[in-house]
């Protein structure tokens, strides 16, 4: 009795077909029919097939097109699996080639104008579309990205660091001054000397005067006089050291009231520099929060949603959300270069999307349209009551639950 065809689910019809999903040998591909062969039998097969007969016809008629082909798409697909995968950063080429080869249907190498990798990759370096450097481990590529998004965002970024430099060294410099200032003035603390009592006149007591009620003076004052003794030239004497100590006592009021006022303004310089430290560490390159109202500014997105208003109902990253349009209730997913915040009138609501108070709800007390800030007033927290000026239009937003 004959044998049948094995069934389809035998181990024998089981085993050809994992191996034919798997990658085979370079040298029993063919690009033109994007045929696999499993070994050199089939290989031999297929060059004499009449398909493939019918392909190298059409190669044979514009050979340099079907190359050119081969080249752009091998080009593209190893540039695009290098920004996806690995970005800007600096990678080695075989490592990338080899990821990329892993896909069953790529473009073999052997049919582009290519004829090793290291040719491959001095031609997009020399084109501009990555760094390539060689070291003693192999080439090394870094893909060039040039998305005006991109180039946007990096140079926000960098100018973002730029003014957190600026903003360290004036702080460095602000307390070189006042160290500077201390020394001019002299107003270094004196180091205390103790000395003992001593007492030159025995015959000396010392008394003190209540008088007042309110200041504790020390009077020494010498004994009574005798019979013999002018009671005037007492009296005298001791109106001048009354009046004496008057003098003296108003100098003491005037040195305390000076003392206050320099404590005053150390106290709002201190201020100041922690206001500076709070506003460089609360101050980010991403601005989004849900519940804000914000403005459609891109013309990609249709003229539909330009210029219209949105509230933001989910963030998606630190770059991009889910905004709702007032006016449609369409929904649509926007980066942050996509909007623009909305200001409110005088007494409306605000939140604070960026800046030393960022994440506190406000109110809207002035606007200066020459400087382009405004002031604002906090609601809730302990800073509750505190008037915040110098606040710039794209660091507040106004509230959705308020309109």
């Amino acid at each position: 009795m004959a044998k049948g065809k094995p069934g389809f689910l035998t181990p024998k019809a089981i085993a050809n077909r994992i191996k034919a999903k798997g990658l085979q040998k370079l040298r029993w591909y063919c690009q033109m029919c994007q045929k696999q062969c499993r070994d050199e039998n089939g290989f031999k097969c297929h060059m004499s097939s009449e398909s493939h007969q019918r392909q190298l016809l059409l190669f044979a008629e514009n050979p340099d097109k079907h190359i050119d082909d081969f080249s752009k798409e091998f080009q593209d697909e190893y540039l695009e699996l290098l920004r996806r995968r690995f970005g800007t950063k600096r990678v080695n080429a075989n490592l990338v080639y080899q990821e990329y080869i892993a896909f069953r249907e790529h473009v073999h190498m052997n049919s582009t104008q290519w004829e090793t990798l290291t040719e491959f990759v001095k031609y997009i370096g020399k084109e501009g579309l990555v760094v390539a450097d060689y070291t003693e481990k192999g080439w090394f590529v870094q893909y060039i990205d040039r998305d005006p998004e991109t180039i946007r965002r990096q140079e926000a970024v960098k100018a973002k660091e730029k003014m957190a430099a600026s903003d360290d060294e004036k702080i460095a410099k602000f307390i070189e001054k006042q160290i500077e200032r201390a020394k001019e003035t002299g107003s270094a603390p004196e180091e205390t000397v103790f000395t003992d009592l001593q007492r030159t006149d025995d015959s000396e007591k010392v008394t003190f005067n209540l008088a007042g009620a309110k200041k504790l003076d020390t009077v020494i004052k010498k004994p009574l006089p005798t019979s013999g003794d002018n009671p005037l030239a007492a009296s005298s004497s001791g109106s001048s050291s009354s009046s004496s100590s008057g003098g003296k006592s108003q100098k003491s009021k005037d040195s305390s009231k000076g003392e206050k006022r320099k404590a005053k303004t150390a106290l709002e310089e201190i201020m100041e520099v922690e206001e500076l430290k709070k506003e460089k560490q609360n101050r980010k390159d991403y601005w989004l929060c849900p519940g804000i109202v914000v403005k459609v500014i891109h013309k990609r997105l249709g003229d539909k949603y330009y210029k219209k208003k949105a509230v933001v109902k989910e963030v998606k990253d630190l770059f991009s959300a889910v905004i709702k349009m007032l006016d449609s209730g369409d929904k649509l997913k926007v980066d942050q270069t996509h909007v623009e915040t909305v200001i409110p009138g005088l007494g409306k609501t605000v939140m604070v999307v960026n800046g030393a108070y960022r994440g506190e709800e406000a109110t809207l007390e002035a606007m200066d349209e020459k400087r382009f800030c405004c002031s604002v007033a906090i609601k809730h927290g302990p800073l509750k009551g505190r008037v915040v000026p110098g606040v710039q239009y794209e660091d507040i937003s106004k509230l959705y639950a308020d309109s």
